[in-house]
């Protein structure tokens, strides 16, 4: 006898979380008694024992499910790859800290089945909402962050960077062409990338502190920040991933530029000076971009060695050209630093375009 249709999946992103999942689905399982629901887990490659106590959670249970993810890392990616797994009409995402209120999830998805919205938001910034006990500094740069990606991206929600929220799964779907996917805001991702304006109710809440594990919060996400706001306002012109490879770069030429003066201090001629000024500017851009650009795609152990390598081979053909043109600049008397430029300005879009193809490629 077939089963009775789902109400809504339950999508939680996790990260080494193996001392919450239990936790998480008692949480749930109170929470929604009456709901017909699935929890959807999808995992980044934990390195924790996460999986296994998802496999410990779901024991005798049909409505677990795990999706492992290897080579990809990315709360909004992870959200997007849930989203597309199940068959319910709804999705709900809460994180699996337990710093969201599962108690209001009945609330928000019965405002999105109902059809009074189309997403309903979990907000700290709504009146009786709360960023609970956060430092100053967080909740100024969860301030900063809101309002410019409401000035930016012209998004009229008190929250938008909510991690907490429900929404059509085919509201999902018709966004998934627009999406960035990049960072950990995929709810400011979806409200700017859907095809027509949404109905939107935000019920406040007060964010908890976290129960088990570590943040995930470092310096990099701000630079995931930038670049999602990067790719909605002015994606359509110049890719955000190109963006910050070419800011990269531009620390790279700083690099250069030193390494070259350093050189020619030394004696040496321009052209072995250029040639270790390539050298150790190749070496600084994989490491910023490994750890910036491609943050999503991060190559470590003997992956981040042969990455080097075949950085070194994509960029090849372009230092030949670097060496070359700034030679030629130079040997014209154009000054030392003009020289470098020129040099360094040839291969940069060949060194993105086959760079993202050969050392990030997508996995």
């Amino acid at each position: 006898m077939p089963s009775a249709p789902l109400d809504v999946a339950i999508i939680v992103p996790t990260l080494n979380e193996a001392g919450n999942i239990a936790a998480m689905v008692l949480a749930l399982d109170v929470a929604l008694t009456g709901t017909r629901y699935e929890i959807i887990f999808v995992d980044d490659w934990s390195a924790d024992g996460t999986p296994e106590a998802v496999a410990v959670a779901a024991t005798d249970r049909r409505d677990i499910r795990l999706i492992r993810r290897y080579g990809r890392r990315g709360l909004s990616s992870a959200v997007v790859e849930g989203a597309l797994a199940t068959v319910a009409p709804v999705v709900a995402v809460i994180d699996a800290d337990m710093q969201h209120d599962e108690s209001l999830l009945p609330r928000l998805i019965a405002a999105v089945s109902s059809g009074a919205a189309d997403v309903a938001i979990g907000s700290r910034y709504v009146a009786d909402g709360s960023v609970g006990d956060w430092n100053a500094t967080r909740a100024r740069g969860s301030r900063v962050a809101t309002t410019l990606s409401k000035r930016l991206l012209k998004v009229d929600v008190a929250d938008p960077m909510s991690g907490f929220f429900a929404i059509r799964r085919e509201l999902v779907i018709a966004a998934l062409p627009k999406l960035s996917s990049m960072g950990f805001k995929i709810l400011l991702d979806l409200l700017v990338s859907a095809p027509q304006p949404l109905k939107i109710v935000e019920l406040p809440f007060t964010f908890r502190t976290r129960n088990a594990g570590t943040s995930k919060l470092d310096s990099t996400v701000a630079v995931d920040f930038a670049l999602m706001l990067a790719d909605k306002s002015i994606g359509r012109w110049i890719p955000a991933r190109l963006l910050m490879f070419g800011l990269v770069g531009a620390l790279g030429l700083l690099v250069h530029l030193g390494l070259l003066r350093i050189g020619l201090g030394f004696g040496a001629s321009f052209s072995t000076a250029m040639a270790i000024a390539v050298v150790g500017a190749i070496s600084f851009n994989f490491v910023l971009n490994n750890t910036l650009t491609y943050r999503d795609r991060r190559l470590k152990g003997a992956a981040w060695v042969w990455g080097l390598i075949s950085f070194y081979a994509v960029c090849g053909i372009g230092a030949i050209a670097n060496v070359g043109v700034g030679s030629i600049a130079f040997n014209s008397h154009y000054s030392w630093w003009l020289a470098g430029v020129a040099g360094a300005a040839v291969g940069s879009v060949w060194n993105f375009a086959a760079s993202s193809v050969l050392t990030w490629r997508k996995r």
